[in-house]
């Protein structure tokens, strides 16, 4: 009889065990498959920030070469008007000299003007040119072509004198 309360508290503590064991499983198997769910969602997660990335490496490239492609057109635009800019200058320097010419021009015929009609008071028989008063020096403050504007050329002499 003693063998069998042996065997008895013997089955007790093994059937003890076997309870914890089994709740010990059941534990584990609540916290594998919350392990798994993190695990899926954590694997959704890496393939939107994959995605994410790759989009975003796209979308840089795309701006890249948008840039290279801006700066290729700025440099072409700018050697366009750099070119223009030295042909504006080279028409400058030529109008500059060409004002000049006019401007000496100007000056003899003014006084071929005044030695004319001091030496010939009715006005000379060779070219019957008007003489005229010195005009704008061309500084830009007077207005260009308008009736009664500082610019405009003024008789001093003509041949009617």
């Amino acid at each position: 009889m003693s063998a069998l309360i042996q065997r008895g508290r013997l089955i007790k503590e093994v059937n003890k065990q076997l309870q914890g064991h089994l709740l010990e499983i059941r534990e584990l198997k609540v916290i594998n498959q919350r392990l798994q769910e993190e695990n899926v969602e954590l694997r959704d997660l890496c393939c939107f920030l994959d995605d994410d990335r790759l989009k975003v490496k796209k979308l840089a490239r795309e701006w890249q070469l948008f840039g290279h492609h801006a700066a290729k057109v700025m440099r072409e635009d700018l050697g366009g008007y750099l070119k223009k800019l030295a042909d504006l200058e080279r028409m400058q320097d030529g109008l500059v000299k060409e004002n000049i010419d006019l401007k000496e021009l100007c000056l003899v015929l003014e006084e071929e003007c005044v030695s004319r009609s001091d030496s010939s008071p009715g006005g000379s028989s060779e070219l019957n040119l008007p003489c005229m008063v010195a005009r704008d020096l061309g500084d830009g403050s007077s207005s260009t072509g308008s009736v009664g504007s500082p610019d405009q050329l003024h008789l001093v002499c003509s041949p009617d004198d």
